[in-house]
């Protein structure tokens, strides 16, 4: 149902009609438990992904291989009631990217089993992104990889990708290389320009014919997108705009190539008039991760508010010190923010930059069990309709018309789900 769904609703957008699609990329529960109730609320397909990063053969980041994560987000499907059959499982940047720093022939070897791993546990949607140099590569400084070697390798990991899937429901496929850097730029930008037209072309033909030379010709009948630059990013202090006028010859270039459409990734804390525009535009897949963390991130600060408001009355005798602990945790462990926040204002970076990076401090125990007690805090001393307006202001008027319950966790999934309705009604998904 959840392939099936997603390939009528890109037909669709070819088409004309504004509909599309957006990708979660992110594995926190919380955030997670969001989208599926955003996605079972409007009877949409919920598509997550997974980065190369955060799930791996290893354990990425999060300590999940590729099967435990399907496993764990397939079980949350289910317990929540949106069920398996509208969840979309994708593997996001699979290629050599973690290993880069190794010779090519092995770091592709590691590739071949990342994403023989995805799809053996029943990842649908796999980008394949060979783009990185890799050791031994030989490239003039500031220069791409060549785009027939990116290609060669991406129909590779194609290859082990159809054979891993024999006797199975085969895969979707993104290709092309994300211009955004992943989870936003390191230095400020006032504008970022679009994919040339006939850069994006190139990359369609060559991965094509290399697709054809490895032995994958039925593979591309179902590649569904290709990664460019809609001219959109982000960073710690900016948001670089789509400007649908800057792209206009890139949006329509698409229709050319059939069956593809235009997936957008760093589309986080763009407006809503503006993730409408890029989905009437083609880009018809709307990547977002940082910005729903970030928001979740906002609700547990001012949840943290609230508790000091009311330590202050007396209501709250051991208040959880969420802010300091989160700082903590940085500061202990600084290896996913240190090379990200340059220059000044660091201590200001790691609790609000747009880039997040305190989404990978969630899951560290001792953080994890301050955030448990914030919110066991604020179940025992109950949270004032008063002090919503203060700290939670969107969810003043849910709770007084009890639509939405003052529980700690309710307000924080909400705050999430204020980003996830802004991609929802921009993929003609909500009302």
């Amino acid at each position: 149902m959840s392939v099936d769904t997603v390939i009528k609703t890109l037909q669709d957008n070819r088409a004309g009609k504004a509909r599309g699609i957006y990708s979660v990329c992110s594995a926190h529960p919380l955030v997670l438990e969001a989208s599926m109730a955003r996605a079972r609320q409007d009877g949409e397909v919920l598509v997550v992904e997974s980065t190369s990063n955060q799930v791996d053969q290893f354990g990425g980041y999060t300590g999940m291989k590729p099967a435990d994560f399907a496993a764990w987000v397939g079980g949350m499907a289910d317990a929540c009631g949106l069920g398996r059959a509208r969840l979309l499982l994708g593997g996001d940047h699979l290629g050599p990217n973690a290993w880069r720093a190794k010779p090519a022939a092995e770091a592709m070897t590691l590739a071949e089993e990342l994403v023989r791993q995805y799809v053996r546990a029943g990842f649908r949607k796999i980008h394949l992104d060979c783009s990185m140099p890799l050791g031994g590569d030989v490239v003039e400084a500031g220069k791409p990889l060549p785009d027939a070697l990116v290609a060669e390798r991406a129909a590779r990991l194609c290859r082990v990708a159809e054979e891993a899937a024999a006797g199975g429901a085969k895969p979707l496929y993104v290709i092309g290389t994300e211009v955004p850097i992943p989870g936003g730029a390191t230095v400020h930008e006032d504008h970022v320009p679009a994919t040339p037209v006939a850069a994006a072309n190139a990359t369609i033909a060559t991965t094509r014919e290399h697709f054809a030379r490895a032995g994958c010709a039925a593979a591309w009948e179902r590649v569904i997108g290709v990664v460019v630059q809609p001219g959109v990013e982000f960073g710690d202090d900016f948001v670089c705009d789509f400007r649908p006028e800057a792209a206009r010859e890139l949006s329509t270039a698409v229709l050319a190539h059939p069956g593809l459409v235009y997936e957008a990734h760093s589309t986080d804390y763009q407006t809503q008039a503006n993730l409408a525009a890029l989905v009437r535009g083609h880009f018809a897949i709307l990547k977002v991760g940082p910005w729903l963390t970030f928001a979740l991130r906002e609700a547990l600060f001012a949840l943290a508010g609230i508790e000091d408001a009311l330590a202050a009355s007396g209501r709250i005798k051991e208040p959880s010190r969420l802010l300091a602990a989160a700082d903590a945790a940085m500061a202990a462990n600084p290896k996913w923010w240190k090379s990200h926040y340059q220059g000044g204002d660091v201590a200001f970076k790691q609790r609000y930059s747009f880039s997040d990076r305190i989404r990978y401090y969630w899951g560290d125990a001792r953080l994890a069990s301050t955030v448990e007690r914030l919110y066991a805090n604020l179940d025992a001393s109950g949270i004032p309709e008063s002090l919503l307006g203060q700290f939670l202001p969107e969810a003043f008027a849910p709770v007084r018309e009890r639509r939405l319950a003052a529980k700690p966790r309710d307000l924080a999934r909400h705050r999430v789900d204020v980003v996830l309705r802004q991609y929802a009604v921009a993929c003609g998904h909500g009302a």
